[in-house]
């Protein structure tokens, strides 16, 4: 067989520095789930949720190193280096999630009820669930856009805001299924109007650029995006104001928590978690405005 030149296995995709640190985070998400699964435990919905994004980063992580490896990559109808931006980006909020969350519900200094054996275990495990974290990270950090670069748009500034904002809109959306009252006004049901909007929108955003299906837009998809995003900031201010007036005026709500709250099933405390987290969302919004006007962008690389 003629070769199509150059070597069929791509070894920078283990050696370059983007290369080393997934591997860093298949080794560190292997043994993060390793030592839970094996000894440290898991329960409830938090502790599922934990093992999921070990796990799923695992996965994705291998099937992007093979891919390069392989050099495979370039036999999939995507934009590759949109696929690889967004994930990293999306990997390293999902980690940090995790981090914190498993020791917060899992690890305790005391042997009791549990085994020492056990809480060494839960130990280990958050402290290389923090590791994997600063490896997803390293690689947002590697491979970021930088000034003048000719760079996918899920390397930029304004690519990575959009994964973020996202994965805000989820923690709302999460709050406020956890019994939020949000049904209770026709104000604050406009506010969750506003969250499922810019969700879905900012979802089709990076959609259209993983799969490398922007040009099937009618417009130039900068320009899009540059709308867009000025509208979610104006829709989100709506959010900023309504859902606190809603929520912890004294005419509608309580500006104090209430004593009677039973601790993890009060109203009033998710209603502050989507307070709190508008706000991000909001300030998340508006920078990724600025930074559009600044970065052109090529998006099919």
């Amino acid at each position: 067989m003629e070769s199509t030149g150059g070597p069929y296995l791509n070894t920078a995709a283990v050696t370059s520095p983007v290369g080393i640190a997934r591997l860093l985070q298949i080794m560190f998400g292997c043994t993060t789930f390793s030592l839970v699964a094996h000894q440290g435990g898991f329960s409830a919905a938090y502790g599922t949720f934990c093992m999921f994004v070990w796990t799923f980063c695992f996965a994705i992580t291998i099937f992007i190193i093979t891919c390069e490896f392989t050099r495979l990559h370039s036999c999939l109808s995507i934009s590759w280096g949109n696929f690889t931006a967004a994930f990293a980006m999306l990997a390293t909020l999902m980690s940090v999630t995790a981090a914190v969350i498993y020791p917060l519900y899992f690890v305790q200094l005391d042997c009791y009820p549990i085994s020492c054996e056990v809480r060494d275990f839960r130990i280990a495990a958050s402290v290389f669930a923090g590791f994997l974290f600063l490896a997803y990270a390293a690689e947002v950090f590697l491979t970021r856009a930088k000034p003048g670069q000719v760079t996918s748009y899920m390397a930029t500034v304004s690519g990575l805001l959009k994964i973020v904002q996202a994965f805000v809109a989820c923690i709302i959306f999460g709050a406020l299924v956890n019994d939020s009252q949000y049904g209770k006004y026709v104000a604050t049901q406009w506010c969750v109007a506003v969250y499922s909007f810019c969700f879905v929108v900012t979802v089709v955003v990076v959609a259209l650029s993983v799969t490398g299906k922007t040009t099937l837009l009618w417009f130039p998809f900068e320009r899009f995006v540059v709308i867009y995003t000025l509208g979610a900031v104006l829709l989100y201010v709506t959010a900023a104001v309504i859902w606190p007036v809603f929520c912890f005026d004294s005419k509608y709500g309580s500006a104090q928590r209430p004593s009677s709250c039973a601790k993890g099933r009060c109203p009033w405390d998710s209603q502050l978690v989507i307070a709190i987290f508008t706000y991000v969302n909001l300030l998340l919004y508006i920078v990724d405005l600025a930074y559009s006007q600044r970065i052109r962008f090529v998006p099919h690389l």
